[in-house]
């Protein structure tokens, strides 16, 4: 009996261990199974301009890394085996243009290599999906929605840039602007949180004074126009509407046990000597430049992770460990060669998103 309590014991330990691998500690290592899809193979899931194989790059260093965490293993991501284990459920990546990476990382993750072509269709329509992103003012929601017809398995992506619920200030002239409604998660999620199995939400860099006046967003909040000075600065709002979201999405889950939801944390932005318009660079070549390794017990993305604290949603923290890899931006190449600003917050593809996918697939 003392012999199989012992064993017992050590089994659950190694097991609880496992369930509790802190994913954002470790370190960059070269590997020669980089990167896990061919860019230009990738085009019918990937933008172009995020594509740096077909640009003037020469330097691919930046797609040979990948993440060993410390202390436990991350799982090789194999697509067969990740399609087997999403049979029958829906991936869901809601935010911004940093979030639209991460969808666009997982299609090429899941279907670069060709085999999967055919077997792949657009479902955009059953979610009343817009499937341009160049329209101004569509008037369905923007997104994008694929399913693997040999596992109906679906992979999508809702963009929502603030996490927060948008309504045109009036119906008849959408134009005139939109109200910020920072109280309200998105009508999308409201519509179709019963069909989704696994969530994936991010937000954090259209939070400025110039996306809200580019955009003709006004901030509302309990149903008016907002008042609350308390919440009335960006970083504020930011918070009050990435805490309010996660804890309705809380009170969501019983309802829902097949549910997963992640918050993804803030990618870091790698502008040096200026902003991204006042002359900001990010043209470094060397990868780890400023170090390989993490190891802290906190997550940089303070706010994200204050958001789900106390929540049964998980944090995706992708932060520290992307703040390594500047060399892994879009940088100053484009497929015009036309002299401008640098991007230096998007990631090339294959890169960086990528490994944010394998700690998601290694989490699910």
């Amino acid at each position: 009996m003392e012999y199989y309590v012992k064993v017992s014991f050590l089994l659950n330990f190694c097991f609880i261990d496992i369930l509790e691998c802190d994913y954002r500690n470790g370190k960059w290592v070269p590997n020669n199974h980089r990167p896990l899809y061919s860019g230009p193979r990738c085009k019918r899931w990937l933008s172009e301009s995020w594509n740096c194989r077909l640009t003037q790059r020469t330097d691919f260093a930046y797609e040979k890394f990948r993440w060993h965490p410390e202390g436990c293993g991350m799982p090789a991501f194999q697509t067969a085996q990740f399609l087997r284990r999403m049979q029958d459920k829906t991936i869901a990546y809601v935010g911004d243009s940093l979030g639209r990476q991460m969808f666009q990382s997982m299609m090429c993750m899941l279907a670069a290599s060709g085999k999967h072509d055919s077997d792949v269709e657009d479902v955009g329509s059953k979610y009343e999906m817009a499937q341009t992103h160049r329209a101004k003012r569509p008037t369905r929601p923007v997104g994008s929605a694929y399913r693997f017809r040999s596992t109906n398995t679906t992979v999508l992506y809702y963009w929502s840039s603030t996490l927060c619920d948008l309504e045109p200030l009036r119906r008849s002239n959408p134009s005139a602007g939109y109200a910020m409604h920072l109280d309200r998660p998105p009508s999308f999620l409201k519509k179709n949180l019963h069909r989704l199995h696994v969530l994936v939400l991010n937000t954090g860099h259209h939070w400025n004074r110039g996306k809200l006046k580019a955009n003709k967003w006004e901030m509302y909040a309990s149903g008016p126009p907002n008042n609350n000075r308390e919440i009335a600065g960006m970083w504020k709002a930011k918070n009050f509407t990435i805490h309010g979201v996660m804890k309705w999405l809380d009170a969501q889950l019983p309802r829902y046990p097949h549910l997963k939801v992640f918050y993804r944390s803030l990618s870091p932005r790698h502008f040096f000597n200026g902003e991204w318009n006042t002359g900001g660079t990010c043209d470094n070549k060397d990868p780890l430049a400023k170090g390989t390794r993490v190891f802290q017990n906190h997550s940089e993305d303070a706010d994200g992770e204050g958001a789900v604290k106390g929540t049964r949603i998980k944090l995706l923290d992708i932060t520290a460990l992307s703040r390594l890899r500047d060399e892994g931006h879009i940088s100053k190449y484009s497929i015009r060669a036309t002299p401008g600003v640098q991007d230096c917050l998007h990631w090339c593809l294959p890169g960086v998103p990528d490994t944010w996918n394998e700690i998601l697939a290694a989490q699910l």
